[in-house]
């Protein structure tokens, strides 16, 4: 599979496995898991044909890992991210004295005022460098790296999460816990 199709195939599995399960008429387990073969079959009914072979390319090749197999490989998910209502099942954990959150200019302002707030999201996400942060905050324009006190807010009393694929993710990031360059 190309560069092109791998990305354009993540896409679309983000947003199945993400947000619109119902638009290729899927249905999401409590955690979040579809069968693998009853995914192929609806993403093939509905977009193109992928096969097996196809699917682990994408998942393995994804840039981000966005997304994971059960361990006996019958099942996918998104490993976060989503906007439809799934329990994960992540157990909390003690985050790192810092984190980093990558956002646009333009959202600054709101950020100040009300902090950092999951949105129609089930988490805010978090990254463990400042390198990673720079790329999501890329995706919105030009890019703001924000650090986040995220060890005095573990003290504090907020849970923190591990998703499979190393983003850290919290409820909210109130702004006493931010550092604005």
């Amino acid at each position: 599979m190309d560069e092109k199709k791998i990305i354009q195939t993540s896409k679309r599995l983000s947003l199945v496995l993400r947000h619109q399960p119902q638009l290729i008429g899927i249905e999401l387990d409590e955690q979040g898991w579809v069968s693998v073969e009853i995914l192929l079959q609806a993403f093939c009914k509905h977009f193109y044909p992928i096969d097996l072979e196809h699917l682990c390319e994408v998942v393995a090749n994804n840039n981000k890992k966005r997304f994971a197999f059960s361990e006996d490989t019958q099942k996918i998910r998104a490993s976060q991210g989503h906007s439809v209502e799934i329990r994960l099942g992540y157990e909390p954990v003690e985050p790192p004295v810092q984190l980093y959150h990558g956002t646009a200019t333009r959202f600054l302002e709101s950020i100040r005022k009300s902090g950092l707030q999951k949105q129609k999201r089930h988490h805010v996400h978090l990254s463990a460098d400042e390198d990673t942060a720079r790329q999501v905050g890329s995706r919105h324009g030009v890019p703001f790296i924000l650090t986040i006190k995220s060890g005095e807010m573990h003290r504090a009393g907020f849970a923190f999460f591990r998703s499979e694929n190393g983003v850290w993710l919290t409820e909210l990031v109130p702004v006493a816990y931010i550092i604005f360059p």
